[in-house]
């Protein structure tokens, strides 16, 4: 599916052609991105949309470098993405991060709340500031996310609630303002009011610092609300994508159907059909 005229006029910033990732050797070889292609531009939000195995984590994981491709190629800022050496992972985490779905397993248990968004600040260049103006930052980050410094100075992250930490790690984002955010399934461990609140949050802080989001999910509902672009991944591949409205309310792809025919509704019977029990 061709993707908008809108989205055609914005930079791109990430590109992959032919990514792919495959694990173990011989018979027990198994493909989990099979030569997919994607362009996320500028200020967009992007979702990438599939049911556990699809090979959306493993995709997500490449394009941060934290994983390596089999093969194919990823560009960012229209150059090859080349991260063999330390300090150019590093150079390239100052413009790509991500928030991931286990708060509790995001931060190092013996690092404090101030020296997480002390290390903020000093990645974005900042370690020899005074002290108060890297506190008046601290205090801007937080205040962002409806959080106080005040409150949480000195403390360490397991003191706080799963709500709280979300809402630390979005404003780690808001202190280092990178170019891309990917957003692994970051709301599916809260409640649904701080649900709404941290898609909120995130949305907020793409339209002040002009930030692609990547939200990787299996939720299809989320997806069409906050989304610009959907990819629907299956076994590994890009069975469709275009921008939601195109994917999700006329899809073309049988597997893109059957997603969305198996979210509950509650004004119908619901179809329990295409559920596996085993």
């Amino acid at each position: 599916m061709a993707m908008s005229k809108e989205n055609t006029k914005k930079t791109i910033c990430l590109q992959g052609t032919g990514v792919t990732r495959c694990f173990g050797i011989g018979k027990k070889k198994m493909t989990a991105v099979d030569h997919v292609d994607f362009t996320f531009h500028e200020g967009e939000v992007v979702s990438i949309v599939g049911e556990s195995g699809s090979g959306k984590t493993t995709l997500s994981k490449m394009v941060l470098g934290l994983l390596g491709k089999t093969s194919g190629e990823i560009y960012f800022r229209g150059e090859p993405l080349v991260l063999k050496s330390h300090s150019q992972k590093k150079e390239y985490w100052k413009h790509i991060q991500a928030i991931f779905q286990d708060p509790f397993s995001s931060y190092n248990i013996f690092t404090k709340v101030d020296e997480v968004l002390l290390d903020c600040i000093k990645m974005r260049g900042g370690d020899k500031q005074p002290y108060e103006e890297k506190k008046k930052m601290m205090k801007e980050a937080c205040s962002f996310v409806n959080l106080e410094f005040d409150e949480l100075t000195n403390k360490y992250p397991f003191e706080l609630s799963g709500g709280q930490m979300q809402r630390l790690m979005i404003a780690r984002v808001f202190l280092l303002r990178p170019q891309i955010l990917i957003a692994d399934e970051p709301t599916s461990m809260i409640d649904a009011c701080s649900r709404s609140t941290i898609l909120d949050m995130l949305l907020k802080l793409r339209d002040e610092i002009h930030m692609t989001i990547i939200f990787i999910t299996h939720d299809i509902g989320l997806a069409y609300y906050i989304s610009d672009t959907v990819y629907i991944m299956e076994h590994g591949k890009f069975v469709e994508f275009g921008d939601a409205e195109s994917v999700l309310i006329e899809p073309k792809a049988a597997y893109t159907k059957r997603l969305i025919n198996d979210v509950p509704k509650i004004h119908e019977k619901w179809d329990l059909s295409t559920v596996d029990v085993q």
